[in-house]
């Protein structure tokens, strides 16, 4: 009876968080995006560029969180981009891989201490970039200190598996230059966020309603709706750093949409100073894409 129960439990759980992937990108329509970009002219030089990308251990089921997959593709799929050096790190960087890093890319689920806080204070003060990437904004502890690195902070509150029609709000940054003002993926948003929102630049939101969701405290009467921040960039007023955050990235396909890659890359190009569009050819490297 033991077994049958937590069989059940699985199944049930697997019910629970299953959804389906989401159709192709038509290729004509990513084309028009890609071309709107200003592309550095041919044999122009290109900044030596070090990346960092921060993995941890795998916390959920199939296809869901899998930060060594990741790491594992995105290693070869930036190195292929000019003058860039990729390192690895796992579940966390040791004194010496700060050593030359322009950006760290965290896709990871940790505590955030003081002293992981402490470390990404001092790489922001010598103007390193970070990018962190869905559970990576969430934080044990201290979240106000936690927010004061990376804009917002999130603590396990409330959040929705499923399709999300994201709408972007800061249409002049040149992070969304050319993508559709909304955009459709399967994924999954968080709220609410602890933070000064004023003191982040908020690129896409999804509308939510707040009262309800995936988690237990959802209330099924209350259809009250807000947008809650997907995208967004953020400029810490007590170093030199800047920070892209990403919330989306539960599902592995996610990293697969050539939209959601243009999102993140450009992000990591913005944070890393650079120019955003110089890794815009890898949105669709190795992509599926409909006719």
């Amino acid at each position: 009876m033991k077994y049958r129960w937590t069989t059940l439990a699985a199944l049930l759980g697997t019910w629970l968080q299953a959804a389906e992937a989401p159709a192709p990108r038509l290729r004509s329509e990513v084309a028009a995006v890609l071309n709107r970009a200003q592309q550095p002219e041919p044999g122009a030089p290109l900044r030596p560029l070090h990346i960092l990308l921060v993995a941890g251990p795998k916390d959920h089921g199939p296809g869901e969180h899998d930060y060594p997959a990741w790491q594992k593709q995105w290693t070869p799929l930036l190195a292929r981009a000019a003058n860039v050096k990729v390192s690895t790190a796992f579940p966390w960087p040791r004194p010496e891989q700060w050593d030359g890093v322009d950006l760290a890319v965290f896709y990871l689920k940790t505590k955030w201490d003081a002293g992981q806080l402490a470390e990404i204070k001092r790489f922001q003060d010598r103007g390193g970039g970070v990018v962190t990437i869905h559970w990576a904004i969430g934080c044990d502890r201290d979240w106000p200190s936690h927010a004061q690195r990376f804009g917002l902070s999130y603590r396990s509150a409330s959040y929705r598996h499923g399709p999300v029609d994201l709408k972007l709000t800061a249409l002049d940054h040149p992070v969304v230059l050319g993508l559709p003002p909304s955009m459709h993926f399967v994924d999954e948003p968080y709220w609410p966020f602890i933070g000064d929102a004023s003191r982040v630049t908020v690129l896409a939101t999804s509308a939510e309603k707040i009262y309800r969701g995936d988690d237990r405290r959802r209330n099924p009467g209350d259809e009250t709706v807000e947008a809650v921040p997907v995208f967004w960039t953020y400029e810490p007023a007590d170093s030199q750093g800047r920070v892209f955050v990403s919330i989306f990235g539960h599902y592995m396909w996610t990293f697969d949409d050539p939209y959601f890659r243009l999102l993140l890359l450009r992000g990591m190009a913005w944070a890393a100073r650079d120019r955003p569009y110089r890794f815009d050819r890898l949105a669709v490297d190795g992509v599926e894409l409909a006719d």
